[in-house]
């Protein structure tokens, strides 16, 4: 079965590079480019992946990854935080933190490597 997922970023090149990485890879991808639809969209469409930016408009990343990771319905959706600022990958191990980490601009091995360790955990 192709493994939905969700990228969340405000920037259109890179959900445009992302998707079409990903959808030559297989992977079935949708997006939003901003961050106040995505709790909705994740209960609804149940993806396997969410790819989420850090800061967006409308409701930033990190509360979103932390309100889904605080969630019994979503706590284990695996979640990858996107930012080009690399501080926030430290932020790994706390409550309600991501599952991963990819720095912007990011290398297209890297993200593959990223999802398909996600995914098969």
């Amino acid at each position: 079965m192709t493994k939905k997922i969700l990228i969340v970023d405000d920037n259109d090149l890179i959900v445009e590079v992302m998707s079409y990485i990903l959808t030559n890879n297989g992977y079935d991808v949708s997006s939003l480019s901003s961050g106040e639809m995505v709790i909705n969209e994740v209960n609804n469409t149940c993806p396997d992946l969410l790819i989420l930016d850090a800061m967006l408009p409308g409701m930033d990343g990190r509360d979103i990854c932390r309100i889904l990771k605080m969630d019994k319905a979503t706590h284990n959706l695996p979640v990858i935080i996107c930012s080009a600022v690399d501080e926030i990958g430290s932020s790994l191990n706390q409550m309600g933190s991501p599952d991963d980490f990819l720095s912007k601009p990011f290398d297209m091995t890297v993200l593959l490597d990223k999802v398909e360790h996600q995914l098969a955990a």
